[in-house]
C-alpha cells in the first residue's frame, strides 16, 4: 500500500489531470442598460485574467447564436458559445469577446440592407444601423469589457452577412475582419457587387461561404462576389472562400461553419 505522502501526491496530480481534461467554458451575459438585447460571450479566463485585453466579434441575428429556446427555429441556434469554447481551448483560435445583437423584428430588412429596393419598397438603413453600432454599442461595449478597442471585426449570415460585408467595407478603419456567412448578394440586383467594385481603402481579412444546397443563384452570386473581392486585390491570406457541399440556408448550416470562421478571423498568436 502507497505511504501516506505518495498517497497525498498522486491525488494531487490525479486532481490536476481532472482539470486539464475538463474543458474551460466561457460565460454569457447581457449588456445592460442598452436600448436592445446584447448578448455577450467572454471567454474562458476573462475574470480569471484581470489584465488581459480581447478582440470583438459584432455579430448580427444575435437571438441564433447563443440559446436553443431563443433561436428562429427553436433548437437550432449556432452553438456559437460552444464552437468558441472548443477552438480556444484547443488553441486553433485565439480567445475573443463576441457580442451578439438582437434583430430589430419587422424592422430587420431595412436595418440590415444598404440600399432601397425600389421593386420590395423596402430596405436601405444599414447606415443607420450601423451609426447605433460603432457610436453607442461599441463604446458600451469597449468601456464594460476589456476589450483591443482596435481590433474588431464583424459578421453575419443571409441579410446579416449582407450587412456585414455593406459596413465592413464601409468602415474598415474599424472593422479589420469580416464574416460574411450565405450572404443576401441578390438584393436590390446584386447591389452589393457594385460597391465592391468602388472600394478603396486598407482590405479588412473576409470569410465568405456559401452552401451548396442553398440554389444555383445564390452559389452564382456567392461565385461572383469572390471573383470582384478577388479583383479588387484581395488575396489567399485576406480572403477565405468556402463552399459547404451540404449546406443549406438554416442556422444549423452555419453552426457547423462557426468554428472554422471563428479560426479564420482569430487565428492564434
Amino acid at each position: 500500500m502507497a505511504s501516506s505522502p505518495l498517497r497525498a501526491t498522486l491525488k494531487r496530480v490525479f486532481r490536476l489531470e481532472n482539470r486539464r481534461r475538463t474543458p474551460r467554458r466561457g460565460a454569457l451575459e447581457r449588456l445592460a442598460d442598452f436600448p436592445r438585447i446584447v448578448t455577450v460571450y467572454l471567454p474562458p479566463g476573462y475574470h480569471e485574467r484581470e489584465t488581459v485585453r480581447y478582440p470583438v466579434l459584432y455579430m448580427q441575428d444575435g437571438q441564433n447564436l447563443f440559446e436553443p429556446e431563443r433561436a428562429f427555429v427553436p433548437g437550432q441556434h449556432w452553438r456559437l458559445a460552444e464552437a468558441a469554447d472548443d477552438a480556444i481551448n484547443e488553441r486553433t483560435a485565439a480567445p475573443m469577446i463576441i457580442a451578439g445583437i438582437d434583430h430589430a423584428g419587422p424592422a430587420r430588412i431595412d436595418e440590415y440592407t444598404p440600399t432601397h429596393d425600389a421593386k420590395r419598397k423596402a430596405g436601405g438603413k444599414a447606415d443607420d444601423y450601423g451609426r447605433m453600432l460603432l457610436e453607442e454599442l461599441k463604446p458600451s461595449i469597449d468601456a464594460r469589457y476589456r476589450t483591443i478597442a482596435n481590433d474588431t471585426a464583424i459578421g453575419g449570415s443571409s441579410l446579416g452577412g449582407l450587412v456585414a460585408l455593406h459596413l465592413g467595407l464601409q468602415h474598415p478603419d474599424v472593422f479589420r475582419a469580416i464574416a460574411a456567412l450565405s450572404p443576401s448578394v441578390w438584393w436590390d440586383d446584386r447591389a452589393i457587387l457594385r460597391e465592391v467594385d468602388t472600394f478603396s481603402g486598407p482590405r479588412p481579412r473576409i470569410w465568405l461561404d456559401v452552401g451548396g444546397r442553398e440554389g444555383a443563384e445564390a452559389l452564382r452570386d456567392a461565385r461572383a462576389l469572390e471573383e470582384r473581392l478577388r479583383r479588387r486585390g484581395w488575396s489567399g491570406e485576406t480572403l477565405r472562400y468556402y463552399e459547404d457541399r451540404r449546406g443549406d440556408h438554416s442556422e444549423r448550416a452555419w453552426a457547423r461553419r462557426g468554428r472554422m470562421v471563428l479560426e479564420f478571423l482569430f487565428p492564434p498568436s
